[in-house]
């Protein structure tokens, strides 16, 4: 993608009054629309995001920044403004992967070019909304207006569990920093709303593997030997059964299943079986024992018909839990740019996030950005092919990161 680097004084319009720096131009939310769109024709999936890494590169490097590519090889973090040393950054963070599933829009000229691979859950969003903060908040620094560094964060993978945010913290992405904010697109909020909640934001989510094997036999003679589609199904009803009832009901732990298969002839019970789906938990303290309950549970239902089980139970990320003080910059910020009015209570989701292990570091929050346009009836939702955003969302999320920078620097 070719990308014209956009003068300082086409980047931010300054306002009259007391209000902050930091509003887009036309002819820059012009630029970051067409870099967003330049991201989705070209989704790249986890750990393999090169053509993606290079093109934040290389529009960071045009604004006189010095990205750094992460260890893995893929993603980016890059500082806005000298930092001294002693001052905590505000970080802000974009994750930069896609999903390998096909994008099924027929009416757009953006339009993934990669087949049965679509940005389907907002990465391009949340990518052009860090990189157009960044690019802001360079000019501010030229100008005198910045008043600490702010350090940007790309990161890699975070649709492969446990996340790509565990490699970019291993790469050193933390070091300086005091605070950390993201947002994440909401197909139900309306563009120019952001949802903000204190607390738990998302849920833990966790897959889970689960083999069960027997002798196998004929289907005349089931006492014979172990009735192994029956021990599935049982497993595949019982676990979670059992579950809901061996932890508080509020927590919200929850075993859904995504495969199982067993069986290749009518009339002989297989010897194997494989089951397979997540694990999801509102409570964290609830999330921290859910793989021993489930391997108990597992056990003992497969026990009941006989059948010998191997379980693999692959942590993913705990929840999301945003720290009050950080929700509430990001509350003045938005308040800053749209007004109160533009904020909303949000509720707690069962989808994953790895942006929780920064959290597990230092403070930080999570908002979701609203991209529904107006009067819009789609239903549109994550993770589905036809998802697509209202492209002012861009302006709102560039202009509530450099909002917050701003006064989390005055603070």
């Amino acid at each position: 993608m070719k990308s014209r680097a956009s003068r300082p004084e086409d980047l931010v319009d300054q306002p009259g009054g007391g209000g902050l720096p930091g509003r887009l131009g036309d002819e820059f939310r012009a630029e970051l629309i067409a870099f967003r769109r330049d991201l989705h024709m070209h989704p790249e999936l986890g750990n393999q995001e090169f053509r993606t890494t290079a093109a934040i590169k290389d529009r960071l490097e045009k604004a006189g920044l010095k990205p750094r590519v992460l260890d893995v090889g893929t993603g980016l973090v890059c500082d806005v403004g000298e930092w001294d040393g002693v001052t905590p950054m505000l970080a802000l963070r974009a994750d930069i992967d896609a999903l390998p599933i096909p994008d099924t829009k027929v009416d757009v000229p953006y339009r993934s070019t990669v087949p049965d691979r679509a940005h389907a859950c907002g990465h391009d969003v949340h990518t052009t909304t860090v990189l157009g903060a960044g690019l802001v908040l360079a000019a501010l620094d030229r100008q005198g207006l910045l008043p600490n560094a702010v350090r940007l964060v790309f990161q890699p993978a975070e649709e492969v569990m446990p996340g790509g945010a565990l490699s970019a913290i291993e790469s050193g992405v933390l070091e300086g920093v005091g605070r950390i904010i993201a947002v994440h697109c909401d197909p139900k909020v309306d563009v120019g709303t952001i949802g903000l909640r204190i607390g738990p934001i998302t849920s833990a989510c966790d897959r889970l593997e689960i083999s069960l094997d027997g002798p196998g036999g004929h289907t005349a003679r089931p006492h014979l030997t172990t009735d192994l589609v029956t021990a599935a199904a049982r497993v595949a009803v019982d676990v979670p059964a059992l579950l809901s009832r061996r932890v508080d009901a509020r927590s919200g732990l929850v075993l859904t299943w995504g495969r199982l298969h067993t069986g290749h002839a009518p009339n002989v019970v297989p010897q194997h079986a494989e089951l397979s789906g997540t694990v999801r938990c509102l409570d964290l303290n609830a999330w921290r024992d859910a793989a021993d309950l489930v391997h108990a549970a597992v056990d003992e239902v497969a026990g009941m018909h006989r059948a010998k089980s191997v379980i693999n139970y692959v942590r993913g990320v705990p929840p999301v839990v945003n720290d009050a003080e950080s929700v509430g910059l990001l509350d003045a910020a938005m308040t800053e740019r749209r007004g109160s009015y533009a904020i909303e209570d949000t509720e707690q989701s069962l989808g994953g996030e790895d942006f929780s292990w920064y959290l597990e570091q230092v403070p930080g929050a999570m908002a979701r950005l609203g991209v529904r346009p107006p009067g819009d009836t789609r239903g549109l939702d994550l993770h589905r092919g036809n998802f697509d955003v209202d492209e002012e969302a861009i302006t709102v999320g560039v202009e509530l990161f450099t909002a917050a920078a701003l006064l989390a620097g005055r603070s």
